[in-house]
Order: structure tokens, then C-alpha cells, then sequence
């Protein structure tokens, strides 16, 4: 496998936690067989530490994150979306925040021009999870489908989750706009959407797995050519801190927290003993590296 990496800077004025500043586009490219795997920035969220922190005792947490330079009442984890082009399918892994979320985010028509690829040449829209940093970028402002031309595909299990009527009233106050959101969005593209089960070739070379926690029907995929793999797991892997040297600690940001702790600990093993590469949707360095073995815990590594 061979990886390289660029930093893309496009033009314009982007809103920043704490002011404007030129918003700058990482992309991170690796060959995978004949393939080629893209990283892309649809820029940055901006969190209350509570939606990481949840439960955990706070003095004990807030020691944890300070010994990886996190500090202040705020998080801003990266965004990074993953286009793989295979010389058949461009196919991209989430779709973004679109312009109704955060002003931080949903920059990834940007992005994807610095790639030279156009909305209209994506021929799939494979769906992590719904939540809104991976889900409402599928209409534009005008709500219409950004990607005309792209088959939609998401599990069954999440798709079934999002559009039931009783989600809105069981997910929570703080969530209940996610739910709101998802189910319009799901709705708009419903005629364009297919659905996949866990431990589905949902094509050629992408295998879906089940790592459900942080939603209930999350799904990372096992994308692969010949020996060459790569798993994208979304959010199954939130972050670069916490999730990684205290992988057995509930996250706030999971809406089940002891599935999530299973999930994240089972992934964690397979990634670090199988030596595979992952990206992830909101970790350092263009999301894509490596798990390493730290003792008890892990590292993220992103040379790969």
C-alpha cells in the first residue's frame, strides 16, 4: 500500500470555533491494489465536552483529555469523509453535514472540487450511521439531492431506527433534532435509497460489519483489494483521546453506551492484531492510520 499526503487550501472565509479563518482542506490518499482511498475534510464540529464526557466522573475525565492537550469546555474533532474510486464505482462513505447543521461543517462540495471529482460522478452514498454530521449533506439548500446520479444505500437496522415516529419521543431532548432531521432527509431520498444487512458485500469489495453502540444500527466497512484492506468505521472509533487509551470508558456521544464500549473494544483488537488500516470519521491526521497496542490501552498512528 502506498499512501501520500496533501494539504488542499481553498479559497474562501470559513466560520471557526473562536473566529473566521481560511478553512483548510486535508486530503489524505493511499492506493489500495489498483483502487485509490481519499480522505476529505468537511471541516469541523463544535461540541460541549459534556456530549463526550457524559457519565464519566468529571475531575477523572477531564485529567484524562488534559494529558492530550484537550483543555476549556469545548471540542473540535475534524470531520473526514472517505471517497474510493475503483475505475468503476466512486463511492463515497457518509455525506456530510450540508449547510444546516453547523457552520464549521458541511464543507464538503469544497473538498471534493479540490479533488477534481464532481457531486454528479459519484456513482454510491454508503451511510456509517444517520446522525447529522454524516447524514444531511445529502440536499443542498434548496433540498434537493447533491448527488443526482449516486444509488443511497444504509442498513436496515439504522434505516428502520431513524424513520420510526416513536424515535423523536424515545431518543432523548438533546437528540431529538437529530431524529427530526434524519427522518425528512430519509424521506427526500427514499426513492433512491437501498438497504444492506450486516456481513453484506454491499459491492464489489466492501464488506458492511455490525458496530452498533453508537447507533443502533451503525455499520463500519471492510473495504478490500486483494490483500489490501482498509476498514472504515465511522464513529465506532470516536476519537482520537478518550476512545483509544480508555476504550472501556462510556462515551457521551454513544445512545448506548455499553454496546458502544463492546463494540469499540472488540474493533480495537481486530484492528491492532490484523494490523489493518482504518479511517475514522472524526480522528487526527485525515482520520486514516493505524491502531497500535499501548500497554492496556492503544494509539492511533497515522503513518501507515
Amino acid at each position: 500500500m502506498r499512501l501520500t499526503r496533501r494539504e488542499i487550501m481553498v479559497g474562501g472565509m470559513a466560520a471557526l470555533a473562536g473566529g473566521a479563518g481560511l478553512r483548510a482542506f486535508a486530503a489524505t490518499d493511499m492506493a489500495l491494489g489498483a483502487a485509490q482511498l481519499t480522505t476529505l475534510s468537511d471541516g469541523n464540529l463544535v461540541l460541549p465536552l459534556d456530549f463526550l464526557i457524559g457519565d464519566l466522573p468529571q475531575a477523572q475525565a477531564i485529567e484524562a483529555l488534559a494529558q492530550h492537550g484537550i483543555t476549556g469546555d469545548t471540542l473540535t474533532p475534524p470531520c473526514n469523509l472517505t471517497l474510493y474510486r475503483d475505475g468503476t464505482n466512486t463511492v463515497l462513505f457518509d455525506a456530510g453535514s450540508g449547510p444546516g447543521f453547523m457552520p464549521s461543517a458541511g464543507h464538503l462540495a469544497e473538498a471534493l472540487d479540490a479533488a477534481g471529482v464532481a457531486a454528479d460522478e459519484i456513482t454510491h452514498v454508503l451511510f456509517t450511521h444517520a446522525h447529522p454530521d454524516h447524514l444531511w449533506g445529502v440536499l443542498d439548500d434548496f433540498d434537493d439531492p447533491v448527488f443526482a446520479n449516486a444509488r443511497h444505500m444504509i442498513g436496515q437496522t439504522e434505516l428502520d431506527y431513524w424513520t420510526d415516529p416513536a424515535t423523536v419521543d424515545t431518543i432523548g431532548e438533546a437528540r431529538a433534532s437529530f431524529a427530526v432531521g434524519a427522518a425528512r432527509r430519509l424521506d427526500a431520498i427514499a426513492h433512491r435509497l437501498e438497504t444492506f444487512g450486516p456481513g453484506q458485500e454491499v459491492l464489489p469489495g466492501i464488506m458492511a460489519h455490525d458496530t452498533g453502540g453508537h447507533t443502533p444500527g451503525h455499520v463500519s466497512f471492510e473495504v478490500r483489494q486483494g490483500n489490501a484492506a482498509v476498514m472504515v468505521v465511522g464513529d465506532a472509533i470516536g476519537n482520537g483521546h478518550l476512545a483509544l487509551t480508555q476504550p472501556d470508558w462510556a462515551s457521551g456521544a454513544d445512545q448506548d453506551a455499553e454496546q458502544g464500549i463492546a463494540t469499540r473494544l472488540r474493533l480495537l483488537d481486530q484492528l491492532a492484531t490484523d494490523g489493518m488500516p482504518m479511517v475514522g470519521f472524526h480522528l487526527p491526521g485525515g482520520g486514516l492510520g493505524r491502531v497500535e497496542r499501548a500497554g492496556d490501552a492503544y494509539r492511533f498512528v497515522t503513518e501507515v
